[in-house]
C-alpha cells in the first residue's frame, strides 16, 4: 500500500502545483530566493486530489487529535481545507488572519471561539514555519489550547521543524519535500542536475541565490 507522503507528493505534481525555475529563481514572503515553488491550492480546482488532501486530514486528526472541538484554517490558502476538514467531521470552523484587521473590530479570529475550546489548525503549507506558529499564538491569545497542526505540505527546514519543537506545537504533514523529489525524479518531472541544485538549496535556502 502506498503512503500518504507519495500520494500527496504525486497528486502536487499531477495538477502542476510544483513549479521549477533554477535560472529566474522565486522570492519568498520572507525573502528567500528559491528554484522551487509549490502552490497547494491549485490542488482545490481537481476534485479527486482535493479528496485525497481532505480525507487524510481527518484520519490524522482523529487519530492524533480526538478532543477536537474547533477545525481552525490559516488564512488565505487554508481557510477551504478547514471548512472542507469541519465540515465532514461535523466541527465548528474558524479562521486566523495573518494580522488583526485594520478596520471593523480588529479581529485576527474569525469565527466563534469559546475560551478553552480545543483547537486544530489547518495549513497548506510549512516553510519557515514563522506564520504557521503565528497563527497558533493569535489563537491562544483568544483563549484557545491549540492541540495540534496538520499540513498539506512540508519543506522540511531544520529552522521550522525547531521552531515548532520551541513552540510547543504537535505537527503532522502529508508530504515533504524528500518524498516529493523522489516523486519528481521517478517520473522524470525534474532531471539529475536539477535534483542537485534543489539538494544544495535545501541545505542552506537562506543564502542560496543571493549574490
Amino acid at each position: 500500500m502506498e503512503s500518504i507522503e507519495k500520494i500527496v507528493a504525486r497528486q502536487l505534481l499531477d495538477v502542476n502545483a510544483v513549479k521549477l525555475s533554477v535560472d529566474k529563481p522565486f522570492t519568498w514572503a520572507s525573502g528567500w530566493k528559491s528554484p522551487i515553488y509549490c502552490d497547494n491550492r491549485k490542488i482545490l480546482s481537481y476534485p479527486a486530489a482535493r479528496k485525497v488532501v481532505y480525507e487524510a486530514f481527518i484520519d490524522i486528526i482523529k487519530e492524533k487529535f480526538k478532543d477536537v472541538d474547533i477545525i481552525a484554517g490559516v488564512a488565505t490558502g487554508a481557510i477551504a481545507y478547514g471548512v472542507l476538514v469541519a465540515e465532514a467531521m461535523g466541527k465548528p470552523f474558524i479562521y486566523v488572519r495573518p494580522k488583526p484587521k485594520d478596520h471593523g473590530t480588529g479581529a485576527q479570529v474569525e469565527g466563534e471561539l469559546p475560551k478553552g475550546a480545543r483547537v486544530v489548525i489547518v495549513e497548506d503549507l510549512i516553510s519557515t514555519g514563522g506564520s504557521s506558529l503565528s497563527a497558533a499564538d493569535a489563537l491562544l491569545k483568544n483563549g484557545a489550547i491549540v492541540l495540534g497542526m496538520v499540513a498539506i505540505f512540508t519543506y522540511n527546514f531544520i529552522k521550522a521543524r525547531r521552531a515548532f519543537e520551541y513552540a510547543n506545537i504537535e505537527l503532522y504533514t502529508l508530504s515533504h519535500y524528500e518524498a516529493l523529489l523522489d516523486e519528481a525524479l521517478e517520473r522524470n518531472y525534474i532531471k539529475a542536475e536539477d535534483l542537485e541544485v534543489l539538494k544544495q538549496w535545501r541545505i542552506n535556502p537562506e543564502t542560496w541565490g543571493v549574490k
